[in-house]
């Protein structure tokens, strides 16, 4: 039986063995000791940031480029200055289609038929990953992707009979809201925050609980994952070792909330040690009622996603509001807001563009969302 001593020991473990290589190799963490005698002593080593990250690829590589099978980049066309880039191998591909059959054989069962609404970017992409993963688990994929309109998912639920959703959050309650429930049944929801509001009128229209999930391109996509007690996600703890710290960077207890660091200790290509993320959360104190003694997850955040937690609550708590997009030009707020049905919006401190929704109409934000500033 799997207990916190033993996982701890495997993590310290795995932890040297990443510290040996690094020594070895020679490049950005070069100057680490090669040997740590507990996890405790993780705690005295610098911060890896994003800049490091996005200014120093070569030197935090572990492998030949011959046994790279795919690149991540958070590049887009507003990047300015350099873009972080996370390099898989082959087998930290395998590892994260493993998670996710683990994750999504909670939902995803022999013959039945999952909607795929995360962006497919090629091959080894989010996408396809998850593809394989419903695969390897006797299902049928369907690779929608983030980008049809309400009329063109409508089509291919009311054809295809899909029983479970895979996407984000708010995609997934948009979706309901506009197109109905049809044959869906099930839903995993990951790649955005999961506001209580949403997650309430998910759940109530799918008449069944939601799976939220948690994962990053810096530890391969996959990080945590929903158990059938839905009370927080499991770490990914072979994989990855988690604190939460302050915002000086100080350790704050099971229970507080915090900025999410992360050392990859699963990784073969890129393991990052210190990492700070950037997304906001707390480990949850105490056991699961699973009983599993993997450490949990609470509902994951970044900060600037953080001015719309009152907005979220305002809005898609009522029941005609598919979606809305937020943007502050030279201190006011305007608000674009797609109706499925009649109702009066709250007082708002704000510019409204409010209309009906239409079939021909896409999701408001394209990834994920956050107060957009002109």
């Amino acid at each position: 039986m799997l207990t916190r001593e033993s996982l701890e020991a495997l993590q310290l473990k795995k932890l040297n063995a990443v510290l040996r290589r690094e020594k070895a190799r020679g490049g950005f963490y070069k100057d680490l000791p090669a040997h740590l005698e507990s996890l405790a002593g993780l705690q005295a080593l610098p911060f890896t940031t994003e800049e490091d990250l996005a200014q120093n690829a070569p030197g935090l590589l572990l492998c030949s480029q011959a046994e790279i099978r795919r690149i991540l980049s958070d590049a887009t066309s507003g990047t300015t200055g350099a873009a972080k880039r996370v390099f898989y191998t082959e087998g930290d591909l395998a590892d994260t289609v493993g998670l996710f059959v683990a994750g999504l054989g909670e939902l995803v069962f022999p013959g039945s038929v999952t909607m795929i609404c995360f962006p497919f970017s090629g091959p080894n992409g989010l996408g396809d990953l998850i593809a394989k993963a419903v695969t390897c688990l006797g299902a049928c994929p369907l690779k929608l992707g983030a980008g049809l309109t309400y009329g063109e998912y409508a089509a291919v639920m009311e054809k295809e009979k899909p029983d479970t959703f895979v996407g984000m959050p708010v995609q997934l309650l948009s979706l309901l809201r506009v197109c109905g429930r049809g044959s869906l049944k099930r839903a995993l929801v990951s790649g955005d925050a999961c506001p209580k509001a949403v997650m309430r009128g998910c759940e109530q229209l799918l008449a069944s609980r939601l799976f939220p999930h948690y994962g990053s391109r810096e530890m391969a996509l996959g990080g945590a994952i929903c158990c059938p007690a839905h009370e927080g996600m499991h770490l990914r703890e072979n994989h990855v070792i988690a604190e939460i710290v302050d915002d000086l960077g100080r350790p704050l207890p099971r229970g507080e909330t915090g900025e999410l660091v992360i050392t990859t200790i699963g990784m073969e290509a890129m393991p990052l040690i210190r990492y700070r993320t950037g997304d906001y959360t707390r480990i949850l104190p105490g056991p699961c009622p699973c009983g599993s003694e993997v450490l949990r997850l609470d509902t994951v955040f970044r900060r600037e996603s953080s001015g719309l937690e009152l907005l979220d609550q305002a809005l898609f708590s009522l029941p005609f509001v598919a979606d809305y997009r937020a943007e502050s030009c030279r201190g006011k707020l305007h608000l674009t807001v797609l109706t499925c049905g009649e109702g009066a919006l709250p007082p708002l401190d704000a510019e409204l563009q409010i209309r009906p929704v239409s079939p021909s109409d896409r999701a408001l934000y394209a990834g994920k969302r956050t107060l957009l500033r002109c």
